[in-house]
């Protein structure tokens, strides 16, 4: 657990941290956030959150709490604060406090919350064994390209994941296609040895740790194809895994009851889990 906490401008015990009952966050969940990797006491790709983190402002008309250096000093410090050494640091910002009303607040100052924690380590068996993943429909909002804190449709897909069992949920839109995990970006690999997954549109998050395994996967010569895949593809692949910051690169071998390929974890999937452990320890 975060011993230390930085709400707007100031460090927390923990116990004490809170932000106001009028905080938009909490009223409307009219806010974003980004989930960064620490790996041996270091931020894992920073800048690419901090992309992700500005394109998601933009796209909700809000103006960045603080310089993308000063930040980065925020973040950096409550790592240090928490003696994070492999773990996640949690950042919020919301349009802030006002007085409930559903349009933006005249003037309104951004609200910015940061914690960390360590993490212990996956268990050897989802590595070894694989997950099994059980799909949904997917009824979220045309804006999952943001990342939003309103994530209600996203928790009653785990919750359905974890009362069937299983690691993860896969969402499924009215075409019978994957779009993504209820926190995760879902992959197949295909009889040709072909990475696939979906294409970035509003349907799916642009994932940080999706883009560094597409581009581990192409510096090893493979073929990445971002494109829609559906269900049934899925089921027929020879492989398939999920990708984010706190699950990494986890072998999926069964969806629902459907056992993919040899219902192991396969090489590809092995290859470039390997590929980006060695990246996120900077080797």
């Amino acid at each position: 657990m975060s011993r230390i906490a930085y709400v707007n401008g100031r460090y927390a015990p923990f116990a004490d941290a809170a932000v106001h009952i009028e905080d938009r966050g909490y009223q409307f969940a009219d806010g974003v956030y980004e989930v960064i990797a620490v790996r041996d006491g270091r931020l894992a790709d920073l800048e690419p959150h901090l992309d992700r983190l500005d394109r998601s402002l933009s796209e909700l008309r809000m103006e960045t709490a603080m310089s993308r250096g000063a930040l980065a000093v925020v973040l950096e410090e409550i790592v240090w604060r928490n003696r994070v050494a492999n773990g996640i640091v949690y950042l919020q910002m919301t349009r802030g406090v006002a007085r409930r009303d559903h349009a933006f607040p005249d003037d309104c100052r951004i609200s910015i919350v940061v914690t960390a924690r360590n993490a212990p380590p996956r268990p050897a068996a989802i590595v070894e064994r694989g997950v099994r993943v059980v799909t949904v429909p997917d009824i979220r909002w045309k804006r999952c390209d943001i990342k939003s804190i309103s994530l209600l449709p996203n928790i009653l897909a785990k919750q359905k994941a974890k009362e069937a069992g299983a690691y993860e949920a896969w969402m499924v839109d009215e075409d019978d296609r994957v779009t993504e995990g209820s926190s995760t970006n879902a992959w197949i690999v295909d009889r040709a040895g072909d990475l696939i997954t979906r294409h970035l549109d509003n349907a799916i998050l642009a994932g940080v740790t999706r883009m560094a395994v597409g581009d581990l996967a192409m510096k090893q010569q493979r073929r990445l194809v971002e494109r829609p895949f559906t269900l049934g593809e899925a089921e027929a692949a020879s492989e398939a895994f999920l990708t984010s910051t706190t699950s990494s690169v986890t072998p999926v071998v069964q969806i629902n009851d459907v056992q993919v390929g040899a219902g192991v974890p396969g090489p590809v999937t092995q290859a470039l889990r390997n590929l980006y452990d060695a990246h996120l320890s900077g080797r």
